[in-house]
């Protein structure tokens, strides 16, 4: 509580306020029934081969009851393209259970192999720990990677022993058979490799073939998913509507820059340079956009539009047709896949309608149209919204001596990143973290729903570290939220992919007032020079900078497809039951047809999974 030390819950919901518990639980030593645990007694090389002897023993038998005992009740298994084909969690024993007796006899899992230099002990809180191995196998068409933890739990012949159990497992296809990504020893010789040459323009222009793929969309999703398709021999297309490759960060406001770490942000086959800025500006972004473009030699058509589509019934391919910028000319193709690449911008943006806005005598724009506040010096500006776009809008305009107002409509998570960075990434991605690949893997290991559980710890912990930001900020009267059940910003990224900032100084702004806040009332109207207010307030301003998101993604989908789609699409981002995302990087509800968005790290792990996805069909 305020003035004991500890930090009050800024959406009014006290520390340690039950709630009705829905879900998975911490697998915690109390809640597993141990007592008095001699950490240092215990070999975690010797426990994790024990089990994964067990394990792998039941699975390659088909022992569905087996395997299973060897978990604890409330225990994760997800796979990613494995078994499933698909990606699925599945949580408790009940479920998992059912899973196997349905995919177990058709994968045909084999040659196990665990990666005993992997395995460790973590203890992230002290009564929080696991014991963490990761290993390899095959199955009867692909090979494969895992990662589990094991929990310790009571004997029940013996109560002073342990029985360690599965908590989590991840199964997460690595490759099909026959179908190695060409690199390292796999890559093919190529003496015309970085020269532009005849036969190089052919295939960029696809003069005599149909690529077998189509990516519409050419930021860093629409590039990676590109790359990874061609590393695994199938032919794609990016069509890109803008000038050059890396426009859409370009064109974007001055003072944009990524809030994730470097560590975190790599793009598949080719990482930063160890002398890149830990958090990437805009701009500088987009110059390594287009040079990996030209590195990897994608093919890409710029200034290009896709004019018209229509998918055949039978084969369910795609007739795409492409007005090419350069020449005007358009060309059609028929492919396999349809891959849209607009991230989370492919909706229109989202501007609010208040009566009197077409009498206002000033500049109203959206935060996607802004550029610079120079074009704001001497004027009086409002920035509508109180997430990430809108504190570097305010703070670019402090920065260049701009009187700015923050319209806050809604609470806001807000955690510093020099605190939260480290706690919600920990050791995974840093400089002294272990390889991508792996991390990636281990990342992926963690189902949503557990990380939501485990969040709420986090968040807390981090909003101790960021004690003098947070009653700052409360003092000043900006409205505070924990996420979701105080989950942080996990919840709210996975869910609304917003409602969120990671403060890299615009909240000390707001602190000493050089960003002023309004916040107490709402919007009645606009009048020639002001914007008014539901409980008769006034601000005068000459500009508002709407900062207020997009509309939904689906729907750039189906201004390209036509309306007949319109019911046939799956949501876009957010949870499903199962604590997966729906729609993005898996069946969006159309055959041969994909939407992809996320942040770099996203796009990385992911566009491996959607590029085996069309060595399947």
């Amino acid at each position: 509580m305020a003035g004991s030390g500890s930090v009050q819950h800024p959406n009014g919901v006290p520390n340690g306020a039950s709630h009705t518990r829905i879900g998975p639980s911490l697998p915690t030593l109390d809640r597993l029934g141990i007592k008095d645990l001699a950490v240092k007694s215990i070999n975690p090389q010797r426990v994790a081969s024990l089990w994964f002897q067990t394990f792998s023993h039941h699975v390659q038998s088909g022992d569905v009851d087996g395997i299973v005992s060897l978990f604890i009740e409330d225990s994760f298994w997800r796979d990613l393209l494995v078994l499933t084909w698909d990606f699925r969690s599945f949580h408790r024993t009940s479920n998992i259970r059912q899973f196997l007796l349905d995919r177990l006899a058709i994968t045909k899992p084999s040659s196990f192999r665990l990666e005993e230099d992997r395995t460790e002990l973590e203890q992230p809180y002290p009564d929080l720990m696991w014991i963490q191995g990761l290993f390899r196998f095959e199955t009867s068409f692909g090979f494969a990677s895992g990662v589990f933890r094991l929990v310790p739990t009571p004997s029940a012949a013996n109560s002073d022993q342990l029985v360690w159990k599965a908590h989590v497992v991840l199964t997460n296809l690595e490759d099909l058979k026959g179908h190695p990504e060409r690199i390292g020893p796999y890559r093919e010789p190529n003496p015309n490799h970085g020269k532009w040459t005849e036969q190089r323009r052919r295939e960029v222009d696809f003069v005599d073939r149909d690529p077998s793929v189509i990516i519409v969309g050419g930021g860093q999703n629409g590039l990676g998913v590109a790359a990874r398709l061609k590393y695994l021999g199938i032919s794609a297309l990016v069509v890109e509507k803008l000038p050059k490759v890396g426009d859409n960060w370009r064109t974007r406001y001055e003072a944009l820059c990524l809030h994730d770490p470097i560590w975190y942000d790599h793009m598949p086959y080719l990482q930063f340079p160890p002398t890149w800025p830990v958090f990437t500006p805009a701009r500088k972004l987009a110059d390594w956009l287009e040079a990996y473009a030209h590195s990897l030699e994608l093919n890409i058509w710029t200034s290009s539009n896709v004019t018209k589509v229509e998918q055949d019934g039978t084969t369910k391919k795609w007739a795409v047709t492409i007005q090419r910028g350069e020449t005007g000319e358009e060309r059609s193709f028929k492919v396999d896949h349809l891959i849209f690449a607009f991230g989370f911008g492919g909706g229109l943006p989202r501007m609010p309608k208040y009566p009197g806005m077409d009498e206002f005598q000033g500049k109203v724009i959206h935060s996607s149209q802004h550029k610079t506040a120079e074009d704001h010096i001497g004027k009086k500006v409002v920035v509508v919204g109180a997430c990430t776009s809108a504190h570097d809008i305010c703070s670019e305009h402090v920065e260049r001596g701009v009187d700015i107002t923050m319209f806050q409509r809604s609470p806001t998570y807000v955690m510093s990143t020099k605190e939260g960075i480290p706690r919600l990434l920990g050791s995974l991605y840093s400089e002294t973290g272990p390889p991508l690949d792996i991390a990636d893997r281990i990342n992926a290991s963690f189902p949503n729903p557990f990380l939501k559980e485990f969040q709420k710890r986090v968040t807390k912990e981090i909003a101790e570290a960021d004690k003098d930001i947070i009653e700052g900020l409360t003092k000043r009267g900006f409205k505070l939220t924990w996420g979701e059940e105080g989950s942080g910003a996990l919840g709210l990224v996975w869910t609304k992919a917003g409602g969120y900032y990671y403060d890299v100084g615009a909240s000390c702004m707001i602190i000493d007032g050089r960003i002023k806040l309004k916040n107490d009332s709402l919007i009645e109207r606009f009048t020639k020079t002001s914007i008014k207010f539901e409980d008769g307030s006034e601000l005068e301003c000459d500009v508002v900078i709407f900062a207020t998101g997009f509309d939904d993604a689906r729907d750039a989908v189906i201004r390209v497809l036509g309306s007949d789609y319109k019911e046939k699409l799956k949501p876009l981002w957010g949870l499903g039951k199962d604590g997966e995302l729906n729609g993005v990087w898996r069946d969006f509800g159309v055959p041969n047809l994909w939407y992809l968005m996320g942040n770099l790290a996203v796009c990385r792990f992911y566009s491996k999974h959607m590029a085996l996805r069309k060595l399947k069909y």
